[in-house]
């Protein structure tokens, strides 16, 4: 299941400025997502539409909207989706200021056909990223077990941590399982 939340149709208008709009946006995104899904559900904010959007107003919107929502260990996952080579550039200064990443997607016919990050994850991070990606599901146990050597890392606490960084930034999906955690890419075969 995927939310999709057209960031044109929220903004009133093709072009997206100022953070008082910004958190109005902020407010109408929280309502739409305050009863919690079963599952995990990735959530589209969808620049399709939209000509411009500014710092202040991605700030105060997109960013805000995935801090509230990961910092509420929800099953929403927010994703910038389709947006065009402005909205990017925004949202990478914005992100490269404050040391943050994104999960963004671009959608064909209502289907997410191609994913990747806006902003730069360390090297460490990375790797994990990429881990997830390719294994579809893992944790931490199995990243020590199958890197220990080429890592370096002496316990499994170290992967525990990256993963749920990840998972904290939106980037992979968190599954518990009684008192463990497992990690999955929040779109399964892109």
């Amino acid at each position: 299941m995927i939310l999709d939340l057209n960031m044109a149709d929220l903004g009133g208008d093709a072009v997206l400025s100022g953070a008082t709009r910004g958190r109005t946006v902020l407010a109408e995104m929280l309502r739409t997502t305050a009863k919690e899904p079963p599952a995990i559900t990735p959530v589209l904010l969808n620049f399709h539409m939209v000509e411009v959007a500014t710092s202040s107003y991605l700030r105060e919107s997109v960013l805000a909207f995935r801090d509230t929502i990961r910092g509420r260990r929800s099953n929403y996952y927010p994703v910038v989706a389709n947006p065009n080579a402005d909205v990017r550039e925004e949202l990478e200064d914005l992100l490269s200021r404050r040391g943050g990443v994104l999960m963004a997607c671009f959608t064909r016919d209502g289907d997410v056909v191609e994913t990747g990050l806006i902003g730069e994850l360390d090297p460490k991070q990375r790797l994990t990223f990429d881990l997830v990606q390719q294994r579809r599901e893992t944790d931490a146990g199995e990243l020590m077990r199958d890197h220990a050597d080429t890592e370096r890392v002496k316990s499994s606490t170290a992967w525990n941590n990256r993963l749920a960084n990840l998972a904290t930034l939106g980037l992979v999906a968190e599954v518990s399982q009684g008192r463990s955690k497992r990690y999955k890419p929040i779109f399964e075969g892109v």
